[in-house]
């Protein structure tokens, strides 16, 4: 197992942590771990395969995947990501590592390439607003020997992670004892159990930002905003997102409430939206906005991405936000205000280089 030195995080075009830096501050922002995935996107499909049918899909493409599309929203949004995740040896991981390293910016130092070892995939399809994903994929082997990662993670000012029932990651309280504020998604509880009580990591979390049908389970509530006032006995920010018809946040330490309604878009694929969701509320929290410009912000990234197809190839990053407000219909001119503080007038913000969305070419040198 082999790890490549990664090269220095460039600088977003729009630094939305510019003024609360210093020469002291950890050189990361956010760090995260998981498994990154080759996802193969299918959209522009009229309906669900058909068993015993050939279905022809009007548009494709690849992209890093999985924790991948975490870390590429992020990286999109400005914030230095350091990324620990197992790639392998194949052309799949190859194209993965040099599409996060080289087209997005991302820290991958504390990352590894592991012999023998195929790199994960998923193919998704999106139709009618929805996805269905195949998975196939096999668990990393462990490091041979001892490494940067998972026993000390990097000093950043926030970590992003995805909790799951049963025995904490050690990674995630080293994290908080290190500094880093945490943020927390969580998956669907196959067990069924949606025991809350079983979120070990809970605890070191600041914010909590499930679904509304995780948080209604966890809570046994039968409303969002009463599972997230139930959240956030247990978290200091409960975040309880709502799909189109926005999202809803309590903050247990002030008793602030914030609602924002969704952005009415047409949806090509939801891919990713979740993680692009956290990764705009991750930028707001690290910057100090407000909540409700929080989960403005949040949503709005969200809704731009899934305009796009894939998980990391729709992540926006700041050009697309400027000229999403630059057309912003009157009616949400007010609320999202606080955008003209943040994005220059004009054409100032030119496209960021980003990775090619297929594995036959590369993105330019």
């Amino acid at each position: 197992m082999t790890s490549r030195s990664s090269r220095s995080v460039r600088p977003g075009q729009l630094d939305p942590l510019g003024p609360l830096r210093d020469p002291h501050e950890p050189g990361c922002d956010v760090f995260l771990t998981g498994t990154v995935f080759l996802d193969i996107i299918f959209t522009g499909l009229d309906s669900a395969p058909v068993r015993g049918t050939e279905s022809w899909a009007r548009g494709m493409g690849s992209s890093p995947g999985g924790v991948a599309n975490m870390a590429t929203a992020l990286a999109r949004l400005g914030l230095r990501t350091s990324l620990a995740a197992a790639f392998g040896d194949d052309h799949y991981g190859e194209y993965c590592w040099d599409a996060l390293e080289q087209g997005e910016g991302i820290d991958l130092s504390m990352s590894r390439t592991v012999p023998g070892w195929h790199s994960p995939v998923t193919v998704s399809m999106a139709y009618e607003g929805e996805r269905t994903m195949v998975s196939h994929g096999h668990e990393a082997p462990p490091p041979a020997g001892p490494g940067p990662f998972p026993s000390c993670p990097p000093k950043a000012r926030a970590a992003v992670a995805s909790l799951g029932a049963g025995p904490g990651e050690g990674w995630i309280a080293e994290a908080a004892r290190r500094g880093s504020r945490i943020f927390a998604d969580v998956g669907w509880d196959d067990t069924g159990r949606w025991d809350l009580g079983a979120l070990a990591d809970l605890e070191h979390c600041e914010a909590f930002l499930p679904n509304a049908g995780e948080a209604m389970r966890y809570t046994r509530t039968d409303c969002p905003r009463a599972a997230a006032r139930a959240l956030a006995e247990r978290v200091p920010v409960a975040v309880v997102t709502m799909g189109a018809e926005g999202s809803y946040a309590v903050d247990g330490r002030t008793g602030e409430t914030a609602e924002v309604p969704g952005i009415a878009v047409e949806a090509l694929d939801p891919t990713g939206a979740g993680d692009v969701y956290v990764a705009g509320f991750v930028t707001g929290s690290l910057a100090g906005w407000p909540l409700a410009d929080r989960l403005a912000f949040a949503g709005l990234t969200a809704a731009l991405s899934v305009q796009e197809f894939g998980g990391s190839l729709s992540a926006p990053g700041w050009p697309e936000v400027a000229h999403w407000w630059r057309s912003a219909p009157d009616a949400l001119r007010g609320r999202y205000g606080f955008l003209d503080d943040l994005v220059p007038p004009g054409g100032a913000l030119s496209p960021r280089r980003r990775a090619v969305p297929t594995i036959g070419f590369r993105h330019p040198v």
